[in-house]
């Protein structure tokens, strides 16, 4: 759900260990825009950050089963992910990813308030790689299908990890436009926000 200026975001947390959501619970608590508050499934918070070492199959059953259970917006805190496993969590709804070694209390604050507001935001190289892998994929002859020129454009500009106006702006056209053809792309694929959205089209070759 949007954020007003004066509203702080609240945040509860899921770990695999006691240890890690301590010490992300202790960093978080620190900064006045936002609030971290008990686990309720009843009354769920912004958005939900689960912390973990690894995205294994265990991991992702976890995230799924968090996704099933609350409507807030999920953030993923992980020691180790690539862009395969990058997808797995869009996939299970979650739109923010940091590594544990990148998670300073200034960069978790970026991206809670990012998803909060219904973007994402994912390490660059993630994304990266992801395109590169794209690249090969259409130098081997992929046909790409299923989104129209304007709808690729846009789902291009933001795999690339540009905001919507900066999208807007690198289109000649407003924002509105952008959101419309995103809301337009996310309900075509079924997806739960823009990064599952930018993950499917990647991995189905439209973009």
């Amino acid at each position: 759900m949007p954020q007003t200026h004066t509203e702080r975001i609240t945040v509860a947390l899921r770990a695999q260990d006691p240890v890690s959501q301590a010490g992300v619970a202790s960093q978080l608590r620190a900064r006045g825009e936002i609030k971290v508050i008990k686990w309720d499934e009843d009354n769920p918070p912004h958005v939900l950050i689960a912390v973990l070492d690894i995205v294994d199959d265990d991991a992702l059953r976890l995230l799924r089963q968090i996704r099933q259970t609350t409507t807030a917006r999920g953030v993923l805190v992980a020691t180790h992910i690539d862009e395969h496993q990058l997808v797995k969590a869009a996939e299970c709804g979650f739109a923010g990813v940091v590594r544990r070694s990148e998670a300073t209390p200034e960069r978790l604050v970026q991206v809670i308030g990012s998803v909060a507001k219904g973007e994402g935001q994912v390490p660059a190289d993630l994304l990266g790689n992801l395109l590169d892998r794209v690249g090969k994929l259409q130098e081997h002859g992929l046909v790409i299908t299923g989104l129209l020129d304007r709808e690729k454009d846009v789902m291009r500009l933001l795999a690339e990890g540009f905001s919507t106006a900066e999208t807007a702006a690198k289109l000649s056209c407003s924002e509105r436009t952008v959101k419309n053809i995103l809301h337009d792309v996310m309900v075509c694929f079924g997806s739960r926000n823009r990064l599952h959205a930018v993950a499917y089209a990647i991995r189905q070759g439209f973009i």
